[in-house]
C-alpha cells in the first residue's frame, strides 16, 4: 500500500555520516541483469574462456580507472577499497570454480560465473561477523561489472545526476560512491548497510551526510519527493512540514555554531579549570587517518589498532609493510606518544591466516591468545613496531590480557624480538614502554599483580562492560542491556584506578566512554591520566574538560557510587554536565 503522498513520514535508520540536508530524492535502482543461459558444446569451451579473459581485462581496467580517480580525489586510504575489488576479481579459487563449472555443466560462461558469485555472496551473507557480511557488497560490485562486460552492456554510474539530489537506494557499492558528483549529491540513504561499510567510509571522507539501514526507504520514497536527512541522529523525513524544516534548520545552525565553539578550545592545553593535565589523544587504525590527529591538535595517538593493516591486506602483511606504516605514524607524531596495540583479531574482526582458523567469538581464540599461539606472525609485528620506535615516542600495548602468565609470555616474545634486532644491528628503543589493556574481569581483579609487569594500563571499556554484564554488544536482542552506568561497571572502574594508583602505574581510557562528555567528569574524578577517542569527538571533550574542577569531579564519583539505578546515574551525570558547561546553549543560539 502506497503512503499518502502529502503526509509527513519519519523513518529511523543508522546515523552513518553527519550532516543535515533537505532536497529532492533521486531513487537509484540498478536494474536486474538478464543473465543469458544456454548450453554449449565442448568445442566452444575455449571460446567461452577467451570471452571470460577479455571481460576480466576490461573489468580490471575499469576498476583501476576508478581507483586512480579516488586516489586523486580522496587519497590512497580510500583507493585501497578498489585494491580489494581487484583481489576479488582475480581470486584464483573463484576463477577455478567458474571454469570447472563451465566444463562440467557445459553451460555458457555468464551463467556459470553468476552461479558461483551468488554462492560466494550467500556464504558471506550467512556469517555473523559484520565486517565479512559487508564484503558481500564488494563481490556484488565486481561481479556486476564483469557480467556487464561479458554481456556487452555499459555500466551506469551516479556521476551524471542532473540536479542536486539525495540518493535513495537499496544499497550503494564502493564504485557507486566513488562516482558520486559531490556538487550534485546532497546526501545518500540506503535500505541496507552498516557503519563499517566501504560506502559509508567514503561518504565520511567526502563529507556527504548519510543514513543507512532504513529497510524500506526505496518503497516509501519516489524520485522528486522532498526529503530531509539528519545524519547526526539517523532520521529521514519524507515530505517534511514547514514546522519540521524550521526545526531542523535551527538544529543544523546550532550544531554548526556548537562545533565552531568547541573548536575554539583546540589550541588550548588539555587541562581542567584548576590546571590538572588530562591529555586527550586519538584512536586511529591507519596512516591515512593520521591527518585527523593533527587537525584536532590531539596530544598523541592513544590507540593505534594494528589489525587495520591486516584487514586491509586480507591476511598478514610483511614486516616491511607493517614497519612502513608504523614508522610513518611514529614520525608524523613529532615526539607525541603513539601507542600501538598488538594484533587484536577475533570477535567482530577476522582475517584469513594460513593454516589457522580465527575464532569469531568475543571470548575465544583471539587477540593475545592468537598471537601467542602464532609466534611467527606475532614476532613479525613486534619487530616492525620496535623498528618504528627508533623514530618516535612509541609505546606497545598487549590486548585481552587475562592474567600475569599471558603478560609474561608476551613480554618474553618482545624480549626475543629485541635480541634479534640487536644482533642484526637494527636500531630500536630498548626502553620502549610496555602496557596492558584491562578489558577482562580477571585482569581487573588482579590489577596489583599485573602492575608489577607494565609501565601503563589502558582501559578497554567496550569489552570490559560486555564481559562484566554478559552482553554481546553486537547482538540486537540483548544490546539494550549494555550499560556503562551499571553499578558493577562503576565499581570495577573505581577498583582499577585505585589499584593502579597504589602501584604507581598510570591508567588511560580508550573505550567509547572516553569520548563521551557525560563520563569525562567521572573518569577525571577516578584518576584517569589520559583519554583517547575518535578524533571527531575531541573538540567537544576538550572544551568541556576545561570547565571542570577535579575536586568537584571527585565528589561526583563518591556520589554516583552510592546510586543503584543506572538510569539515575546517567541523569546525575547529565545534570553535572549541564551545570558545568554553563551558558553554551545560549552562546550557540
Amino acid at each position: 500500500m502506497q503512503p499518502d503522498r502529502h503526509a509527513e513520514i519519519v523513518i529511523k535508520g543508522i546515523a552513518a555520516s553527519p550532516g543535515v540536508v533537505h532536497g529532492p530524492a533521486f531513487v537509484y535502482q540498478r536494474n536486474e541483469l538478464d543473465i543469458p543461459h544456454y548450453p554449449i558444446n565442448e568445442s566452444e569451451l575455449e571460446g567461452e574462456f577467451a570471452r571470460f579473459e577479455q571481460a576480466m581485462l576490461e573489468t580490471r581496467a575499469e576498476i583501476t580507472a576508478v581507483r586512480n580517480k579516488v586516489a586523486s580525489n580522496l587519497g590512497e586510504g580510500e583507493a585501497r577499497i578498489f585494491d580489494a575489488h581487484l583481489m576479488v576479481l582475480e581470486d584464483t579459487a573463484l576463477i577455478d570454480e567458474v571454469t570447472t563449472e563451465v566444463r562440467d555443466s557445459l553451460q555458457n560462461i555468464e551463467h556459470c560465473y553468476n552461479e558461483v558469485a551468488q554462492r560466494y555472496m550467500a556464504f558471506f551473507s550467512s556469517m555473523e561477523d559484520e565486517y565479512l557480511k559487508e564484503r558481500v557488497t564488494d563481490i556484488q560490485d565486481v561481479s556486476r561489472r564483469l557480467l556487464h562486460n561479458l554481456i556487452g552492456l555499459q555500466n551506469v554510474d551516479l556521476g551524471h545526476v542532473e540536479q542536486a539530489s539525495i540518493i535513495v537506494s537499496t544499497d550503494l557499492t564502493p564504485s557507486d560512491t566513488a562516482n558520486l558528483d559531490r556538487d550534485k549529491i546532497l546526501a545518500f540513504i540506503t535500505d541496507a548497510g552498516g557503519k563499517t561499510s566501504h560506502s559509508v567510509i567514503m561518504a565520511r571522507s567526502l563529507k556527504i551526510p548519510a543514513v543507512v539501514g532504513l529497510h524500506d526507504a526505496t518503497h516509501q520514497i519516489r524520485s522528486g519527493d522532498m526529503i530531509l536527512v539528519d545524519g547526526y541522529d539517523g532520521l529521514v523525513v519524507i515530505h517534511p512540514t514547514e514546522e519540521r524544516l524550521l526545526q531542523f534548520g535551527k538544529l543544523a545552525s546550532e550544531r554548526q555554531k556548537m562545533d565552531a565553539l568547541y573548536r575554539t578550545a583546540l589550541s588550548l592545553p588539555s587541562e581542567s579549570l584548576d590546571g590538572t593535565e588530562l591529555p586527550l589523544m586519538a584512536n586511529i587504525e591507519s596512516m591515512e587517518e593520521y591527518p585527523l590527529v593533527d587537525e584536532v591538535l590531539a596530544d598523541g595517538v592513544g590507540l593505534f589498532r594494528t589489525e587495520g593493516i591486516f584487514l586491509r591486506h586480507h591476511g598478514y602483511p610483511s614486516e616491511e609493510q607493517q614497519f612502513e606504516e608504523y614508522d610513518a605514524v611514529a614520525s608524523s607524531a613529532m615526539g607525541r606518544p603513539v601507542i600501538f596495540r598488538t594484533l587484536d583479531i577475533g570477535g567482530d574482526k577476522t582475517i584469513e591466516v594460513p593454516d589457522q582458523v580465527v575464532d569469531s567469538s568475543f571470548m575465544g581464540f583471539r587477540a593475545i591468545r592468537f598471537c601467542l599461539e602464532t609466534p611467527d606472525i606475532f614476532m613479525v609485528q613486534l619487530r616492525a613496531i620496535l623498528r618504528a620506535s627508533s623514530h618516535g615516542n612509541v609505546k606497545i600495548m598487549f590486548p585481552m590480557i587475562s592474567g600475569v602468565e599471558e603478560l609474561q609470555r608476551a613480554k618474553a616474545m618482545l624480549q626475543k624480538a629485541k635480541k634479534e634486532l640487536e644482533n642484526e644491528g637494527v636500531a630500536f628503543d630498548a626502553a620502549i614502554p610496555v602496557g596492558a589493556m584491562i578489558e577482562i574481569p580477571s585482569a581487573a581483579l588482579t590489577i596489583d599483580l599485573l602492575a608489577k609487569e607494565v609501565d601503563f594500563f589502558s582501559l578497554g571499556t567496550n569489552d570490559l562492560i560486555q564481559y562484566l554484564i554478559a552482553v554481546d554488544r553486537l547482538n540486537d536482542r540483548v544490546a539494550h542491556l549494555y550499560e556503562p552506568a551499571h553499578p558493577a561497571v562503576l565499581r570495577t572502574l573505581k577498583a582499577i584506578f585505585d589499584g593502579a594508583k597504589v602501584a604507581g602505574v598510570p591508567v588511560s581510557v580508550c573505550g567509547e566512554i572516553a569520548g563521551d562528555p557525560l563520563f569525562a567528569s567521572l573518569l577525571l574524578g577516578m584518576g584517569a591520566e589520559s583519554l583517547s577517542m575518535a578524533a571527531g569527538l575531541l573538540p567537544e571533550l576538550k572544551y568541556y574538560l576545561r570547565k571542570l574542577h577535579v575536586k568537584r569531579a571527585q565528589e561526583l564519583v563518591e556520589e554516583v557510587m552510592k546510586i543503584e539505578d543506572p538510569a539515575k546515574v546517567m541523569a546525575r551525570l547529565q545534570e553535572f554536565h549541564d551545570q558545568n558547561l554553563g551558558p553554551v546553549a545560549v552562546l550557540a543560539g
